[in-house]
């Protein structure tokens, strides 16, 4: 299976652009969309989902353009968008065979891949309960199953951890990792922690335009020894934010220990650090492209 998606761009009212010129090759497992609110990412998975149509350029599922034929990818899609409503005085058994119906599925398979799917995302115990009763994590694996009713060949997830808290994002993050095999997963997501738990590719965006796509290890070796840490007074923050890019502060008893990105050493005291994810992020942001 293939999506290939060919200089895509996508014009809004008032001539703003929300992408412009994208290009990327996917194949089976997961790649994260990762960028800041605002860099098109929510743009793009609605024209993947055929929700949208693109101002310019081409998406081809399969070699078969899903403007001009939609129906080629819907049969083969999941889709979780970025809000999911769910009806609150449904159960969750009733929720997933109404999705069911509405995809197509014969009464028989439906009821099979609704309990295996309720298995599959821990909530069988609770699957006659009022979906209005489920915290935000329960409801975004319900929107899980959902999405996995037809069994996709690309399954689309649009900020699924947003508002979660830490045990439920956890949680979500090994459901989508469990999820690869033979198809496409595409993670969007502004939470560089969620893309460096599940992704074994990293497409970054920002401003509407494809910034990188790289792997993990490339991304990491892109700001090796350019992390540094150093413990300065209070009251020389505001400085040292003005004059280096600044990936993390901690305050201490006897000062601020700060960790900042940068070619050279920036204080005769800093010393070289292991850099994260979220370093290498931010120094692509900042930059508009990997130094």
């Amino acid at each position: 299976m293939q999506l290939y998606i060919s200089d895509v761009s996508k014009q809004y009212h008032g001539k703003v652009w929300g992408l412009r010129g994208f290009s990327l090759d996917l194949g089976p497992g997961i790649v994260g969309l990762l960028g800041p609110n605002g860099a098109g990412k929510s743009t793009m998975m609605n024209i993947l989902a055929t929700i949208t149509r693109p101002t310019e350029g081409t998406v081809l599922w399969n070699g078969v353009d899903i403007t001009r034929q939609p129906d080629a990818l819907r049969r083969m899609l999941g889709y979780l968008p970025q809000s999911f409503g769910v009806y609150p005085n449904l159960t969750a058994q009733e929720f997933l065979e109404y999705m069911a119906a509405v995809k197509g599925l014969d009464p028989q398979t439906a009821r099979r891949c609704i309990d295996e799917l309720l298995q599959l995302v821990n909530l069988t115990e609770v699957r006659k309960r009022p979906l209005g009763g489920y915290s935000g994590g329960m409801r975004q694996r319900i929107g899980i199953a959902q999405a996995l009713l037809n069994d996709p060949q690309l399954l689309i997830v649009d900020e699924p951890t947003v508002g979660l808290d830490p045990e439920e994002r956890v949680r979500f993050r090994n459901l989508i990792a469990d999820l690869a095999g033979e198809r496409i997963v595409i993670l969007s997501t502004h939470i560089v922690s969620d893309i460096e738990a599940t992704a074994t590719r990293i497409v970054i965006a920002n401003h509407g335009r494809l910034v990188m796509d790289t792997t993990s290890e490339r991304l990491l070796q892109a700001v090796d020894g350019k992390v540094w840490e150093w413990l300065i007074p209070s009251t020389e923050l505001a400085a040292v934010k003005n004059a280096y890019l600044v990936s993390g502060t901690l305050r201490r008893a006897d000062g601020i220990q700060m960790r900042v990105i940068a070619d050279q050493p920036p204080h005769p005291e800093a010393r070289s650090v292991t850099p994260t994810f979220e370093d290498a992020y931010l120094k692509i942001i900042s930059n508009g492209k990997m130094q």
